[in-house]
């Protein structure tokens, strides 16, 4: 049975994604074991924010590789994903809570907000150093810890802050 998951799997290898599923499993990972141990919900909105930032890209990628092209594509993704994400988080009353602020913003969207532009500038930094390597990563699993270590490093940063 191992060796027929084995030679399905290679006979239905992807390319590369942008942001890869590793990434995108340790963001999700991330947030649930935030909620889990009672973090803050600004470290837990870093991880949410991430983990939107890399839904967009996967989403946007996977209708370019399928030709599927229409008015607005990208502005309806993060549009949707983000309205996706905070309505039922408002709705619920996990935002907008008046004692939940941090710096006079609500403490899940400031980390969304941060954590969203974090992952991003994670993935852009790695796409240019691995362009300027010869398309090659600096060490293994470059495309993993270069998107996520922003987030860990906010992590602590907002864990000290919010103390």
């Amino acid at each position: 049975m191992r060796i027929i998951f084995f030679i399905l799997s290679i006979l239905f290898v992807t390319p590369a994604f942008a942001i890869c599923p590793i990434c995108t499993f340790a963001v999700g990972a991330g947030i649930g074991l935030a909620q889990y141990c009672g973090v803050d919900d600004t470290i837990t909105g870093l991880w949410i924010g991430g983990l939107i930032v890399s839904l967009i890209v996967w989403t946007t990628h996977w209708l370019t590789q399928r030709n599927i092209k229409f008015f607005g594509r990208k502005i309806l993704i993060v549009v949707g994903y983000y309205a996706l994400t905070i309505i039922p988080l408002y709705i619920t009353h996990h935002i907008g809570h008046p004692l939940n602020k941090l710096w006079g913003y609500d403490k899940i969207l400031l980390g969304i907000a941060i954590g969203s532009v974090a992952l991003a500038l994670g993935s852009i930094c790695y796409t240019i150093i691995k362009k300027h390597n010869g398309d090659k990563a600096w060490f293994p699993f470059q495309k993993v810890v270069m998107p996520v270590l922003p987030l860990i490093i906010l992590s602590v940063v907002f864990y000290f802050i919010t103390r």
